[in-house]
């Protein structure tokens, strides 16, 4: 039992169960070594939290007012995967998914797509960033679609992307407009 109080000490679970038969009360010295350590990492990880949501945030930002690429958010080797199915649906390293997606679908617009950012939240080293994006097909029919992009991120860039979107309406586009009208 004494290594059974040690645990739930030590994870901050004494005194959400209750455990029968414990013998050993929590010294007020273990009491603020778990006080003490708790906070400490759960302040390091907001803080890594709060900074990875900023620096998307800032891309996003630099996007919108157009000051350079969204995408150099990506770590060179950056993996970047597009949900559901279509011509463009599947896993791509950093160029190839600029090269195959990213470009063709620019080519497709008469200017580029405006993102309104609906919210940015962290877990970790998880970024999830819920947006709209609005632009005006070269056929001159609007496309305007949600958009969910979850960022896995390390040292301030994005190592790994999964894409959540309306593929359909995706599909769509592009389908509908040739990159070289």
């Amino acid at each position: 039992m004494h290594r059974l109080s040690q645990v739930l000490i030590g994870t901050g679970l004494i005194g959400l169960l209750a455990v029968p038969g414990m013998t050993k009360t929590p010294t007020q010295a273990e009491m603020s070594q778990v006080m003490q350590s708790s906070p400490t990492g759960a302040q390091n990880t907001e803080t890594i939290e709060q900074r990875n949501k900023d620096i998307v945030q800032q891309y996003f930002d630099n996007w919108r007012n157009k000051r350079g690429s969204f995408f150099d958010l990506l770590a060179p080797d950056a993996t970047w995967t597009i949900t559901g199915t279509g011509a463009t649906a599947g896993t791509y390293r950093k160029q190839a998914f600029l090269d195959q997606v990213v470009n063709p679908t620019s080519a497709r617009l008469s200017a580029p797509i405006v993102p309104t950012v609906r919210g940015i939240w962290a877990d970790g080293d998880m970024v999830i960033a819920l947006w709209e994006g609005a632009a005006t097909a070269k056929d001159g029919r609007p496309y305007r679609n949600t958009y969910t992009w979850y960022f896995r991120m390390q040292d301030g860039k994005a190592i790994e992307a999964i894409a959540f979107l309306d593929m359909q309406k995706f599909n769509n586009l592009w389908t509908r407009v040739s990159p070289r009208n």
